[in-house]
């Protein structure tokens, strides 16, 4: 999903043509580099940030990170826990280093219904007097809802975790406890069970809400929330949020012009019946913003320690023995980058790297391969921009663009999702999806430029009066709804170069399987309802 699909309907030309790069399209990095695919609870597979939308939230931003790539919902009979031997980070940086000054940390424990976590719960086998008690192989023993989630037996493995904040440095920085401030108070925060299925957990409806009631307001120290209102958290199973062709695009793009240029009948999307597993946290804007003024740039990674051990009597609890520093082994910011930037070299490296140290991989961005593989694929109708180094698609992930989300009087190169949180949030991608003409459909911030008056030689210029102008979109952050695909390869293919110098920078490129806002809920944390394993 990581991998992204690329379709060029290049209807100006009466020519319909499509190209794929992105198997995971919608997740940024599903099983995008080659070693993470043997470790999917830490697969980082998308990451959102954008200023929250819900009504009466206009003061917060929401940041989404998503693991646990490509979840059968019938995945039992273990289903998808997090790894309680890895740490969870989302960071912020408001000072445009490229280095973290926030960061948000999630660790999470998984123990068995008894007293030491290590047996759970077990019934008796037998006639009388040659009875034992034998622990059950299932995760719940009973119906769970919203009401009994809390009674025992019925939920034989109870996942928790504890969020913390740490300010400077993610190693060395101050650590503080986020605690809930309703309900049960404390740093230990429970996880809803995945959705095994209607029998266990009821319908859809049911489901969503035994899962809202872990949607937590917490008090984050340090931090001072808008009057009458709370930051939030929520961890748990979630329906796949990303949309792709999967299998025909890295199958050498194998499908026909017809199916994925008709932009008026979006292909179904073949991952929305899998799930992913959702970090959300809502925080107040004021807490975010710092020395760089109302841009921050955020990015997700997931860490393991350096040593592992297989331990060769394994308990539930210890199946390894593992220490060691931490080592980074998951990276996401902007979507996509990894799958279809990065080479496959250095694709690992990538994953373990931090933004500061990003101009290791300029050479990926300022001379891109993915428009010339297009052209191999596609030419001599759509051809490759011509422009190096590409400064449009520096600016566009690795520096910030000028008057939208560039930090004030820096030039870092990083690669990370800039947000401008003084741009007015939206949220309303479907307006631009109804639009009648699909080369102005869903483009986000990109759609705010207009041609130069010269366009041959003149890239194009800022316009936030267009009608399809929608600045809170992305590359300006990144909402639920934002169609990446499209937005990410129009500008690849040169979307906001001067025409002289890219061919086929004007085609309506797209995957044509449609993304918008209208497919996802509008309160926190916003990711659908997650499809149940049994029943739906």
């Amino acid at each position: 999903m990581r991998k992204s699909l690329l379709a060029c309907a290049c209807t100006a030309l009466g020519v319909a043509t499509v190209l794929g790069t992105a198997e995971e399209a919608r997740a940024s990095s599903h099983r995008e580099a080659p070693f993470i695919t043997k470790n999917p609870k830490v697969d980082n597979t998308d990451f959102y940030m954008f200023r929250s939308y819900e009504a009466g939230r206009d003061g917060y931003v929401t940041l989404i990170a998503n693991y646990l790539p490509l979840q059968h919902p019938y995945g039992g009979p273990n289903y998808f826990t997090m790894d309680p031997e890895a740490l969870y980070e989302i960071h912020i940086d408001n000072t445009g280093d490229a280095q973290e000054d926030l960061t948000f940390q999630f660790r999470f424990s998984n123990l068995l219904n008894d007293a030491t976590g290590e047996t759970g719960f077990a019934i008796p086998i037998g006639p009388a007097g040659a009875t034992k008690t034998v622990s059950i192989p299932l995760v719940n023993a009973g119906g769970i809802d919203a009401t009994n989630q809390f009674e025992a037996p019925r939920r034989n493995v109870k996942e928790t975790f504890v969020p913390k904040i740490v300010r400077g440095n993610r190693r060395t920085g101050a650590a503080a406890d986020i605690t809930k401030t309703t309900g049960p108070g404390g740093a230990t925060f429970i996880k809803p069970v995945d959705y095994i299925g209607t029998k266990s957990l009821g319908l859809p409806a049911a489901y969503k809400t035994y899962a809202d009631a872990h949607i937590y307001d917490v008090a984050i120290p340090g931090c001072t929330a808008p009057a009458g209102t709370s930051a939030r958290i929520f961890v748990g199973q979630r329906q796949e949020g990303f949309a792709v062709l999967l299998g025909n695009i890295f199958d050498l793009v194998n499908a026909s012009a017809a199916q994925l240029t008709d932009v008026t009948s979006p292909n179904p999307n073949p991952i929305a019946n899998m799930n992913v597993t959702t970090i959300a946290v809502e925080v107040p804007i004021a807490c975010l913003k710092g020395a760089a003024g109302d841009v921050i740039g955020g990015w997700s990674t997931a860490s393991v320690r350096q040593a592992r051990v297989i331990n060769p009597q394994p308990s539930y609890g210890k199946p390894t023995k593992e220490g060691g520093a931490w080592a980074q082994v998951s990276r996401l910011g902007s979507p996509l980058v990894n799958e279809v930037v990065i080479g496959i070299k250095d694709k690992d490296r990538f994953n373990s790297a931090e933004p500061k140290d990003d101009a290791q991989f300029a050479d990926y961005v300022t001379h891109p391969t993915l428009p010339a593989l297009v052209e191999v694929l596609f030419g001599p109708t759509v051809q490759a921009p011509t422009a190096f180094p590409r400064a449009d698609l520096v600016a566009a992930f690795l520096t910030g663009v000028p008057n939208v989300n560039k930090f004030p009087g820096t030039s870092a190169v990083a690669e990370m999702l800039r947000l401008n949180t003084a741009l007015p949030h939206a949220g309303l991608t479907t307006q631009f999806r109804a639009s009648a003409s699909p080369t102005a459909a869903g483009l986000g911030a990109a759609g705010c430029f207009k041609p130069a008056p010269n366009p041959a030689t003149e890239g194009k210029v800022l316009d936030t009066a267009l009608p399809s102008c929608d600045p809170a979109g992305f590359p300006n952050g990144r909402r639920p709804g934002d169609d990446v695909v499209d937005i990410a390869l129009r500008v690849v293919m040169g979307y906001l170069l001067p025409d002289g110098a890219a061919p086929a920078g004007n085609f309506p490129f797209g995957d044509t399987v449609g993304q918008h806002d209208g497919q996802f809920q509008r309160t926190f944390p916003y990711l659908n309802t997650p499809n149940p394993g049994a029943g739906g």
